[in-house]
């Protein structure tokens, strides 16, 4: 993916491996700081093993090599590359403010075609507030749609949010694809690299996380903390 490709471009690798978790819902990274990404235990559990090459070995690896598994067709492994490219990004916290992604979806999609590529808890936010909501998941809950439905619906939506973790499971370019140039278009979640690289396509606002106690953030996700039950974190939200 070119997108993977231009995001790792600018990676200085030069940081020691210090530790990887990989919990129920979330995997993370410490090298130069603690990167983040969604696990997908449902889509992991789908596929054959085995599900990571090497497990006991990843910290001798460089975290050029561990960030080049988010090329992995494995999402177990392109998880963990995810989180590493997270994990040496050096986040301009002059370009960003504290601001969730339910705001900001709030604020642009109040009255408008809203599509979300993600179940998220502020689901029911949303519908409230948007003339129309599509919600749009590979495991889609009652009143989302499936993901086969998106050629369909994202184009026709005049603001679009969607999950990091189609960078995980390599399906972002194809979503961003589909979105009407018009669009306002935002991705969020904390597998989103808060890189003004994803600007170049198309993305108005990446809106994701940056770790600022690694030790406890670890800590929660290796005992099975979901997105908002890790500690640690400070939610941002960079604008192009």
């Amino acid at each position: 993916m070119q997108i993977l490709d231009d995001l790792i471009a600018g990676l200085d690798g030069n940081a020691p491996v210090k530790d990887i978790r990989q919990g129920v819902f979330h995997t993370a990274v410490f090298t130069r700081c603690c990167g983040l990404a969604a696990t997908l235990p449902r889509d992991a559990l789908c596929q054959a093993p085995p599900m990571v090459n090497e497990p006991g070995s990843l910290l001798e690896k460089e975290p050029l090599q561990l960030v080049r598994m988010a090329y992995s067709d494995s999402i177990l492994e392109a998880a963990i590359g995810v989180a590493a490219i997270n994990s040496l990004i050096e986040v301009d916290l002059n370009a960003c403010r504290e601001r969730n992604a339910a705001e900001m979806i709030l604020e642009k999609g109040k009255g408008r075609n809203v599509a979300i590529v993600g179940h998220f808890p502020f689901i029911p936010r949303i519908r409230k507030a948007a003339k129309t909501l599509w919600v749009i998941d590979k495991n889609p809950q009652e009143g989302d749609f499936c993901e086969t439905d998106a050629a369909d619906l994202i184009p026709e939506a005049e603001v679009v949010a969607i999950t990091g973790s189609a960078l995980t499971n390599h399906t972002m370019p194809y979503l961003l694809g589909l979105c009407d140039p018009k669009a306002y278009v935002l991705a969020l979640g904390d597998s989103v690299p808060m890189s003004p690289v994803l600007f170049d396509y198309g993305l108005n606002a990446v809106c994701g996380s940056l770790v600022v106690d690694p030790d406890l953030a670890m800590k929660c996700v290796s005992q099975g903390g979901n997105f908002r039950q890790i500690r640690g974190v400070m939610r941002l939200t960079m604008t192009r």
